[in-house]
């Protein structure tokens, strides 16, 4: 074929438009990139804090045979060290970490325990018992323990969501009244929860003394069940209150563009 002005005109053409193609394809991809590593950014936390050490405990309990005080003892490394770090480094409180190593030593504690068949089903609600306890202690104390993990959960990790939930929970949102729903309700979100926890374990002592040991094998699974989907349901409302009110204040006051 012979080679043309018409020929050697298009080629260049076709390279720079194959080029501005990719390059206009680069930044959009690392825009998604950076955009998925923000949405998971926020998990993080829970996944270190509350993920890795029941992981640990169950890969050293059920993997490599370890006793239950020493697959605890394992489990309780990474919360101690996150919780050491932080109060030396940041001077602030790791909440999740702290929790987490509480309930192991808790385990380790009534590890010690023995008794009859009904003192073991008991013992065992004694976890919830710490674990619920802990989040109404915080809520009371101002620093609800479980909005560290609805947080992600309803930002998603978008810069604008994020801004407007610091705004609300500092009270420098656009408005007062907003800033006290949202306090309020965070506060009850935690609420929910740890009355939830607490009442699961009682419910798990009294069954474990007044119904048949056999009974009681598998109603403490029901049990656990039930107050989490009671947790679910009954928290709910005031999470979706908090999404409203995130949204609604991001909508008023945009978050800067980088």
């Amino acid at each position: 074929m012979a080679l043309t002005a018409g020929n050697v005109m298009e080629q260049p053409a076709g390279i720079a438009q194959a080029e501005t193609a990719a390059a206009g394809t680069a930044p959009a991809g690392t825009a998604a990139a950076e955009e998925k590593h923000s949405e998971l950014a926020p998990l993080r936390p829970l996944l270190i804090d509350v993920a890795l050490p029941l992981l640990a405990y169950y890969a050293a309990h059920s993997v490599f045979h370890l006793s239950m005080i020493a697959s605890l003892t394992v489990s309780s490394v990474v919360p101690a060290v996150r919780t050491v770090l932080q109060l030396v480094r940041e001077r602030s409180f790791n909440a999740f970490a702290t929790l987490m190593l509480v309930v192991n030593l808790a385990g380790i504690g009534l590890s010690a325990v023995t008794g009859d068949a009904r003192l073991m089903i008991a013992k065992d609600g004694a976890i919830s018992s710490v674990i619920g306890l802990a989040v109404l202690v915080s809520a009371f104390a101002g620093r609800p323990m479980m909005t560290a993990g609805m947080r992600p959960f309803v930002v998603k990790g978008k810069p604008a969501m994020s801004a407007a939930w610091d705004r609300l929970a500092s009270g420098a949102a656009a408005s007062v009244g907003a800033s006290v729903s949202f306090r309020r309700c965070e506060r009850a979100f935690s609420l929910i929860w740890g009355t939830v926890l607490v009442a699961e374990c009682v419910a798990k002592v009294i069954g474990a003394y007044t119904l048949p040991v056999a009974t009681m094998a598998w109603m403490g699974t029901v049990f656990l069940v039930a107050a989490i989907l009671i947790g679910i349901v009954a928290g709910n409302a005031a999470a979706g209150r908090i999404h409203g009110l995130v949204a609604a204040e991001a909508e008023r006051t945009p978050a800067p563009l980088a």
